[in-house]
């Protein structure tokens, strides 16, 4: 196989980027968009070519072979399964499903299928998180900031699902340890849900993050900062760049990186055609989903208690 037959489930305003990224792309063709409004499928698939337009994405799984799935959390894990149950490679939005249990079942699944699940954890894909993890050791210390001014798209979840568990992901993905323990605090303010949120996670081998999102900030931020032994990381992911500070003998050598606006999205997606033409594990598979997810609830359940005292 060398051109993917792709359909994207959900064009919302998440969705029909991703379509966009499809139809723009040489070795994949975009089938058809799936959306149970069939108005914005049809606004979709007429801005595409005028690729197929449906409202049940059962009808399009006998003919694609892979599927991006960009739809509310809730959905994720009945829809995954049922493409991942036909042989279909998924491109699974964040959070990867609801709840820990469904998460380890659509990982089991793709594996009987073998079948490549790929999680939107976008933010693996920045030039500055790539770049700072060729230089990364034993970090010791980390801290982040993701802040962002309030939308109603997304409270479908709190914060911590919505906004942190990017953060909790390239944590995981640094840290080579099990968690020892959480604090966390939170609360809402204009949703029904957490809508800023504080953890602290202690892992293992000692390394401590604090992590804190927000959604109701009047600003957008996205920075993350690590220290390890004779070395400090900054990283700025809303505008690429990246600071780096090391220590040589009795001597501080620094160095700053800009990189070019980059596509994430398209990237992800790109790695994604490469990973189902090749049958090849993504850089961010269903174990880093579950492991984001299973992290996330700690700490939406630790808030929860404290919340609730």
């Amino acid at each position: 196989m060398t051109t993917l037959e792709v359909a994207v489930i959900g064009t919302g305003y998440l969705g029909k980027f991703h379509a966009e990224k499809f139809a723009s792309l040489s070795r994949c063709k975009l089938f058809a968009v799936v959306d149970i409004d069939q108005s914005t499928a049809q606004s979709v698939a007429s801005q595409l070519n005028n690729v197929g337009a449906y409202t049940d994405y059962t009808e399009i799984l006998q003919t694609v072979d892979a599927v991006s799935i960009v739809t509310s959390t809730p959905s994720h894990y009945a829809i995954a399964k049922d493409c991942l149950l036909q042989g279909k490679h998924v491109l699974l939005e964040k959070p990867i499903t609801s709840t820990v249990e469904q998460a380890q079942e659509l990982i089991d699944i793709a594996a009987q299928n073998n079948c490549v699940l790929q999680i939107g954890h976008i933010e693996r894909f920045n030039p500055a998180v790539l770049a700072m993890d060729e230089h990364l050791q034993t970090p010791r210390f980390i801290e982040s900031h993701r802040l962002s001014p309030f939308r109603v798209r997304g409270t479908d979840v709190n914060v911590v699902l919505d906004l942190m568990i990017h953060d909790i992901d390239i944590i995981l993905s640094i840290v080579n340890s099990d968690i020892e323990s959480i604090h966390a605090s939170g609360m809402s303010i204009l949703s029904n849900d957490i809508d800023i949120a504080n953890a602290r996670i202690t892992f293992d081998n000692q390394c401590v993050a604090n992590v804190t999102a927000s959604r109701v900030s009047d600003k957008t931020e996205r920075k993350l900062r690590l220290f390890q032994e004779n070395a400090y990381f900054s990283a700025d992911l809303g505008n690429h760049n990246l600071k780096m500070h090391t220590r040589n003998n009795q001597t501080i050598e620094s160095q700053s990186f800009e990189f070019e606006k980059q596509d994430a999205l398209l990237s992800e997606i790109e790695h994604f055609i490469h990973c189902a033409l090749t049958n090849s594990k993504p850089l961010v598979g269903g174990i880093d989903g579950l492991r984001a997810l299973r992290a996330a609830d700690q700490i939406s359940q630790t808030m929860q208690i404290h919340h609730s005292k």
